[in-house]
């Protein structure tokens, strides 16, 4: 690679571009588009007179740069993080003030997000990630608030009193790398960093993903597998708060001060471990340790042949419970059996599949080029090891429902049913599949059966997020929104990682509250199924006609798959809101 400095057009050498460290706050107006249309010149007005009562002189007092102005956005530069921040603490401050004799539809509100990074200048100008991320950041905040990074809370950590809620690690579009993320509290308490979540009453416990010893990355499913199964059989345990794998898994692969994961979790305990897979030998080590302390309560090593690794698994959960809890009880005795199967090869096939569908499920582009059929596959496989193997219905059963809300083809609906159907047969006792026959269920518009089985699924393992999000969902196609918000949040408990835009916001969407909605849908990966139809009906129903349209062009191949989606709605109120916004947003249904 040649090292020579490129030349200008005179032959000169281009000087390299000028970096420097700088805390970027970016802010927008919530609403801007509605309030422009509903009086293009009071609007442009008061925030003209905003800007020059309250946002100039603020930022001159913290020492900042306001690098430019865009529409109803603002970009503003600072030496310090702490000057930033005190910056976006009392600019939020002010404009609370200002509104607070304005009728709610003429208040300006704003969004604000910070970082601390190395910033490119240009002229007057500023751009690189470290823009960038702020100006993420600003897109997910919520209306009146400020979001940071975890660059700027541990600049400004003990230097200021105010008080941070830790959002966790979160994936910002076109950022590579997820970003930790913290809410500024309006309360301004005291700095605790990071912020701690109150341990439950029962014994707590978060299993972090067994580490693949094997030396070869393509087994790491196998050692997911193991993981998946302990946390799922440590759930069934009414005893035992059990933090979900999405939540634990955040932390794969990161050297862990277990006392601040316990913090930040709100767990007792935490458990961690490897799997070693050669030939048809394996090795699993596990242990317990309590996070209070950062004492090791329990450790155990097996050695064992391959195909006792159920029997492994059924001790490694018992001893934890019973080490945990006090005691094993009845709800997670034959704990082994239940899995259904004493094939392993079928097993295994069951775990290369799960893996291979939740990649597809999770990607909208990846279901288009029928990502699904190569699960399905390995599950076919599976069925002819052990055709009475209940966790490979499962897998079908999730596969088909997602090829249903991909098409909208009445087969997928069809295929769906039976499958949860059998899933349920053959293990009445699983969460998983109990909830995936309620959604088949709610989606053929049987709504007391579905109702009959996401109870079961939640009354056998509380624990089951999915199984909270699942009856969340039911809740607002029923027309019970209010109670869709509450246990949406209350999966977040379960797994504080776990981003819940979607349940959340089609809540609000029924609840009417569509700039929260907006929120929430935006926050959306630009892959995830569903999201232009969101959007699409959220900006229609703000009158944001021109983004409605966009959103609705991205829609063209689903039509038929958000029709019958929508159709599922029990009200017609309900079906209606939906639906009448998509048509004006552009999209034929």
């Amino acid at each position: 690679m040649s090292c020579r400095a490129a030349s200008g057009p005179l032959g000169m050498p281009e000087q390299a571009p000028q970096r420097r460290l700088a805390a970027i706050l970016v802010a927008d107006v919530v609403g801007y588009s509605r309030m422009m249309q509903a009086d293009e010149a009071g609007t442009l007005a008061a925030l003209k007179s905003r800007r020059t009562e309250i946002l100039q002189p603020l930022v001159s007092k913290h020492h900042g740069r306001i690098i430019k102005v865009m529409g109803d956005g603002v970009l503003v530069e600072f030496a310090s993080a702490v000057s930033a921040v005190q910056c976006a603490v009392d600019l939020q401050e002010a404009m609370d003030s200002a509104n607070a004799s304005l009728a709610e539809d003429r208040r300006i509100i704003l969004r604000i997000g910070l970082n601390l990074g190395d910033v490119i200048v240009e002229g007057s100008d500023i751009y690189g990630d470290g823009v960038n991320i702020a100006s993420r950041l600003e897109t997910l905040a919520d209306p009146g608030s400020v979001f940071v990074s975890e660059t700027v809370y541990d600049h400004v950590r003990g230097k200021l009193k105010l008080g941070f809620d830790d959002l966790g690690e979160q994936q910002l579009k076109n950022i590579a790398e997820p970003i930790r993320t913290y809410r500024l509290r309006p309360d301004r308490e005291t700095f605790a960093a990071p912020s701690a979540r109150a341990l439950p009453e029962q014994p707590s416990i978060a299993v972090l993903p067994f580490t693949n010893m094997s030396g070869d990355p393509e087994q790491e499913y196998f050692s997911d597998g193991i993981t998946e199964d302990i946390i799922t059989e440590l759930s069934r345990f009414r005893s035992l708060f059990v933090i979900a794998r999405h939540s634990s898994f955040q932390f794969r692969g990161k050297a862990i001060d277990v006392k601040r994961m316990g913090r930040e979790l709100g767990v007792q305990y935490v458990v961690e471990g490897s799997v070693r897979r050669a030939g048809d030998r394996v090795r699993v080590t596990a242990q317990l340790i309590d996070a209070t302390t950062g004492n090791h309560v329990w450790a155990e090593r097996y050695d064992r042949e391959l195909k006792e690794i159920f029997a492994v698994q059924e001790e490694v959960t018992r001893t934890i419970a019973a080490t945990a809890a006090g005691r094993v009880e009845s709800a997670g005795i034959k704990l082994a059996e239940r899995k259904s199967t004493s094939h392993l090869a079928a097993y295994d096939l069951v775990l290369r599949a799960h893996e291979t569908l939740g990649r597809a499920i999770n990607d909208s582009d990846l279901l288009k080029k029928g990502a699904l059929n190569s699960g399905r596959g390995l599950l076919e496989k599976a069925l002819q090891i052990d055709p009475n193997y209940a966790r490979v219905y499962v897998e079908l059963a999730r596969s088909y429902m997602y090829e249903w809300l991909h098409s909208g083809h009445p087969k997928w609906l069809r295929k769906f049913l039976t499958s949860a159907q059998m899933a349920a047969r053959l293990d009445p006792d699983d969460s998983s599949s109990l909830r995936l026959l309620g959604m088949a269920h709610m989606f053929h518009r049987r709504y007391e059966d579905a109702r009959f089985h996401f109870e079961r699924a939640l009354s056998i393992n509380p624990n089951d997020r999915m199984a909270v999000i699942n009856w969340a969902v039911y809740l607002d196609f029923i027309g019970e929104p209010s109670e869709s918000l509450a246990w949406s949040k209350k999966a977040a408990q379960l797994d504080k990682h776990y981003l819940y835009s979607e349940t959340l916001g089609t809540a609000l969407y029924s609840l009417e509250r569509y700039e929260e909605a907006l929120i929430e849908f935006r926050s959306l990966d630009e892959h995830y199924l569903g999201r232009h139809e969101f959007l699409a009906a959220t900006y229609a129903r703000l009158d944001r006609l021109n983004e409605a349209r966009v959103e609705a062009a991205a829609c063209s191949s689903r039509v038929r798959a958000i029709r019958a989606i929508w159709e599922t709605y029990k009200h017609q109120v309900d079906r209606d809101r939906w639906l009448d916004a998509m048509r004006k947003a552009g999209i034929p249904v």
